[in-house]
């Protein structure tokens, strides 16, 4: 069974910056893509960014120029920094893995989420 854990959120003022933190535990034999994603009151999840294996990343549109992904292979761990932010940043944000157990079955596994409000 593989877990992940995401830590990282608080409270900042606009302008301020965060650094998420995301870990995927258990036995892994290929850890394809990691992402976070994240969930304001009355809307829907969305992806805000994602990175692969080969270090390929894409970012909502919303957050470009503002946030940065960078992962470490060898730990299976992702930081998400957050510059800039914004009040329309405030969210629940969630950690995404998947990728391929041990035991050669795929899994699609979620954090439990961390609060990012900005607020002044």
């Amino acid at each position: 069974q593989v877990q992940v854990v995401d830590s990282g959120g608080g409270l900042v003022q606009p302008g301020g910056s965060l650094r998420l933190s995301c870990t995927a535990t258990g036995i892994i034999f290929s850890l394809d893509a990691m992402a976070w994603y994240r969930q304001a009151p009355g809307k829907q999840r969305e992806l805000v960014a994602r990175i692969t294996t080969g270090g390929s990343t894409d970012y909502a549109d919303s957050v470009k120029g503002r946030f940065t992904l960078s992962r470490d292979n060898a730990k299976n761990l992702v930081y998400l920094q957050m510059n800039s932010l914004k009040p329309d940043d405030t969210a629940v944000y969630y950690c995404n893995a998947v990728g391929t157990t041990g035991s050669h079955r795929r899994f699609d596994s979620w954090g439990q989420g961390t609060q990012v409000t900005v607020s002044s």
